[in-house]
């Protein structure tokens, strides 16, 4: 789509209204969750602005469906069908808390699929590919949606769950894989495997890299570390939740940047204690209300995500559709404060992931006396000539960003690898 067929603001606005003017009454009529929501704003009918919807319908949090589910097992009350016209059935990780079940009826799973298309549109992918989908498949949403999105668009589609680190890799270099799915930790973990077994991935033909489900690719030097591993390759982010779907794509002409696909969601960013809307430039917690999964919706639900707006209203690649540079910075509950620094998981990954000596990390929080301490432990590669100067490398490259002292330790065994989202970040309370 050229820049003069992109909708304006106004264009946005006005079907993200008439969107929420057809799906509000069906909820009011179905949906036991949101059907008293929407009575008590006195929006049954839809909201006629979006600063009436603002004003008026309340935010949704996690733990208000955590709740729910808890209140009557297994599903919840947000349902707005009678539960025979579900057939798909997904589970969150867990990784931040209780986990969550959500169902899917085939209108809103096709929706999901449709969103999906977008990204790997975005992503130049076309039917002449084959994509390798280098996850487990489990309960998680993950990239089943990818998966059915990529075969609608006449790809060649490659499972690859039950398979080791070195069978993928023979997978995709057998099969002439051009796109490969999997999280930003995956990518670095199969990069390294093909470094240990002598595999040359330049002779791949691997030119794409999406990456999901962890921040990373909007990480600077992460993106330039598998972008290595990979010779030849362009890496691709996005985001989604298993509650929300897909959400994002990245800008075809910024690296790092994530356009929130405005035709599926309406977006907000707002101060994660205030609740109230920051400014183009501003960092604050992403908000979604999602306009075409009626059968399990989600309105103005509080992610947890940290996101950063960006300044202009219309990007370089002509969308007018949200910016967020960066992509996902963090999570509202990842942040670390010690010693009056506050410490974003992203921001130490910068740091560590500059170190190409450095295989794996993780960073242990340990609460002594009240007072939050963090120590870092890396595991060099093989090649790594000084363990010592390793470690003090990247105590100064810390002190120097955060003006704060972090211990940095050398593994005394391998680190885990992770195939999913990472768990880098060890928390451990000490009295």
């Amino acid at each position: 789509m050229s820049e003069s067929e992109q909708p304006d603001r106004a264009t946005i606005e006005s079907r993200q209204i008439a969107a929420l003017g057809l799906m509000f009454p069906m909820l009011t009529a179905g949906n036991p969750f949101y059907a008293s929501r929407i009575r008590a704003a006195g929006l049954e009918g839809g909201p006629d602005s979006l600063s009436d919807f603002f004003a008026l319908m309340p935010f949704t949090t996690k733990q208000d469906v955590v709740d729910d589910q808890r209140t009557l097992p297994p599903f919840g009350t947000n349902l707005t069908f009678p539960i025979e016209e579900y057939t798909r059935f997904s589970q969150t990780s867990g990784t931040s808390g209780s986990s969550i079940r959500w169902l899917d009826t085939p209108e809103s799973w096709q929706w999901m699929v449709v969103n999906w298309a977008r990204v790997f549109q975005a992503s130049n992918v076309n039917a002449h590919d084959r994509i390798f989908f280098a996850f487990s498949f489990g309960p998680f949403l993950g990239f089943w949606t990818a998966y059915e999105a990529g075969a609608k668009l006449g790809c060649l589609c490659l499972p690859g769950g039950g398979m080791s680190s070195s069978a993928r890799l023979r997978a995709i270099l057998d099969n002439g894989v051009t796109v490969l799915c999997c999280t930003p930790t995956y990518a670095v973990r199969l990069g390294e495997v093909a470094a240990e077994e002598g595999i040359d991935l330049a002779l791949s033909n691997v030119k794409t890299v999406i990456v999901a489900g962890e921040p990373g690719a909007g990480i600077p030097a992460t993106r330039a570390r598998i972008e290595h591993l990979w010779p030849g390759a362009r890496l691709w982010d996005h985001h989604g939740m298993t509650e929300t779907g897909p959400v994002t794509f990245e800008c075809p002409s910024r690296p790092c940047v994530l356009h929130v696909m405005e035709d599926a969601y309406i977006p907000e960013v707002i101060n994660p204690e205030s609740g109230i809307a920051v400014g183009p430039g501003e960092s604050g917690e992403l908000v979604l209300t999602n306009l075409g999964r009626i059968g399990s919706p989600l309105i103005r639900y509080r992610t947890g995500d940290l996101v950063k707006r960006a300044v202009a209203d219309r990007c370089a690649c002509g969308t007018g559709e949200l910016a967020l540079e960066g992509g996902i910075i963090g999570r509202t509950d990842d942040m670390v404060v010690v010693r009056g620094v506050n410490l974003h998981p992203s921001a130490v990954e910068q740091i560590v992931r500059s170190f190409d000596q450095v295989a794996e990390y993780r960073v242990l929080v340990s609460t002594i006396n009240a007072m939050t301490e963090v120590t870092l432990e890396v595991e060099p590669v093989a090649t790594c000539l000084s363990h010592p100067e390793l470690s003090r490398s990247i105590e100064a490259a810390l002190r120097t960003a955060f003006n704060l002292r972090v211990a940095v330790v050398i593994a005394e065994a391998p680190l885990p690898r992770f195939e999913a989202k990472s768990k880098r970040w060890v928390r451990a309370e000490v009295h």
